[in-house]
């Protein structure tokens, strides 16, 4: 499972990323804020759905993304016993986490980038009912421009959930969290928005 710490000490925090649907662990959203992260005493460890390890693009069932997540959790426990874990991902990464917590297992908090609260062009189809049974602290991070997060419907989604979930908008923000050069500023620039949200949610103490 490849991960990204600082070398001096095991971490005292760690947070587990899954991929998107079309992605892997090397997707360039979660690579950099891997990276990051780990300039500031965070290890973020990230893994692959055992789909794409068979070399396969269509995404396993639901129950088997599960288990894949559980196990990489089991993994992440035993080499950083007593590290205060957090769960996320990108997109269906973030999906499978949600659901993982909301069927309870432990965690600390959830880091959601670009939650893929319906289909693209299918608004109807909402993947909401189980988020109010999240227990534990959410950071929601959607590009304004995002296809699959209306944020119209997500906004009395997140009400629902109450102060357990947060939400910080990528202004010009796509599904991958990436911004136009039209915007004013570059995709670096974001990342470095998002990387400061995460590292302040991860590191606040109750």
């Amino acid at each position: 499972m490849p991960g990204t710490r600082p070398r001096e000490a095991p971490p005292d925090t760690v947070l587990l990323l899954g991929h998107g649907a079309g992605a892997d662990h090397r997707a360039k959203l979660l690579a950099g804020l891997a990276r990051a992260l780990a300039q500031r005493g965070i290890a973020v460890a990230r893994f692959d759905f055992p789909y794409r390890r068979a070399g396969k693009k269509l995404p396993d069932p639901m129950p088997r993304l599960e288990a894949a997540y559980e196990a990489a959790v089991a993994a992440v426990r035993e080499k950083a016993p007593g590290a205060r874990l957090f769960l996320g991902g990108k997109s269906m990464g973030s999906r499978v986490a949600t659901h993982l917590a909301a069927r309870g297992v432990a965690c600390e908090g959830l880091v959601l980038l670009g939650y893929p609260l319906h289909p693209a062009g299918k608004k109807d189809k909402l993947r909401d009912a189980h988020l109010p049974q999240v227990p534990v602290p959410m950071l929601f991070l959607q590009g304004t421009r995002d296809e699959l997060c209306d944020l119209d419907l997500l906004r009395p989604v997140l009400a629902r959930c109450g102060d357990l979930a947060r939400l910080h908008l990528v202004a010009d923000g796509d599904h991958s969290l990436e911004v136009r050069r039209s915007s004013g500023r570059t995709n670096a620039e974001a990342l470095a928005e998002v990387e400061e949200e995460v590292a302040r949610f991860v590191t606040a103490r109750p």
